[in-house]
């Protein structure tokens, strides 16, 4: 499939055929639908004929109204997820760790996807008991065309477009063992999405903004330019170890404001 041909996208049901699972681009080209549906307004999409965002197929010229949104992509297309970690200087800094002079790579698995708000996060009894759920607020790449051993000016080629996301941790056995994959791979422990944007949509990311609000406060506010590793730095990196398949979500790391580093500590 082409790689520009859509502005935003998103998966979701609608409200006339609650059972399908459908592709669609919003009517409104501003329209922020996630915060739009919470509001318990209406939003409409343009169908594709397609089944998958890896796959679209036809923009149609029929309408439906969106019931509920789901992840950009569905568990089986996401493969592994690859994750940066410590990525922004201001974060490296509230948690008084050394910048890191290559990319500090981290996975999550498929099971840990989640579509996003409203959809819960159960959260293990590992972080029930200790307290030590975080959340941190990220931009996420999303691969279209499978890709291995690119040069950063070849990386945004392979880029099918940008969503958000939250990498859901688990500070206790992140800190205390040492063990990142594990205590950020718990299902259903990565909300993604609700819409993906083009990559031509955003020919430059660094100039984009990441906030993060929990329970109506903004706890994260950032540029993408505070990023230590960008995306073509980020996808050309990761390629050089192991091929990239089309549906690849790379996690970039989140900015400074995570509960672990406040006074007192949020969780």
């Amino acid at each position: 499939m082409s790689l520009t041909s859509f502005t935003r996208l998103i998966r979701f049901t609608a409200k006339n055929e609650p059972s399908k699972i459908l592709i669609g681009e919003p009517v409104s080209g501003s329209v922020d639908v996630g915060l739009v549906l919470r509001n318990g307004q209406d939003v409409w999409a343009y169908l594709f004929t397609g089944s998958s965002m890896l796959e679209l197929g036809n923009k149609t010229g029929q309408k439906v109204q969106v019931d509920r949104l789901l992840s950009p992509l569905a568990q089986h297309e996401v493969g592994t997820i690859r994750c940066i970690g410590l990525n922004y200087k201001q974060h490296a800094r509230e948690v008084n760790l050394t910048i890191p002079t290559v990319p500090t790579v981290f996975l999550k698995p498929a099971t840990s996807l989640n579509d996003p708000f409203p959809s819960p996060i159960p959260l293990p009894k590992i972080s029930q008991s200790t307290d030590s759920a975080d959340y941190e607020s990220e931009l996420a790449v999303v691969i279209g065309k499978t890709c291995r051993n690119v040069t950063e000016s070849q990386a945004y080629d392979y880029v099918l477009g940008y969503t958000a996301c939250n990498d859901v941790s688990s500070r206790a056995p992140q800190f205390r063992d040492s063990q990142w994959c594990f205590s950020k791979g718990f299902d259903r422990s990565c909300p993604l999405g609700p819409t993906l944007v083009s990559r031509d949509a955003i020919p430059d990311p660094s100039r984009l903004k990441l906030r993060g609000i929990r329970n109506g406060q903004l706890v994260q506010d950032c540029g993408i330019d505070d990023l230590i590793f960008n995306a073509p730095q980020i996808v050309s990196y990761l390629s050089q170890d192991t091929t990239l398949p089309a549906g690849t979500v790379i996690l970039t790391g989140t900015p400074a404001g995570v509960g672990y580093g406040r006074s007192p500590r949020q969780t």
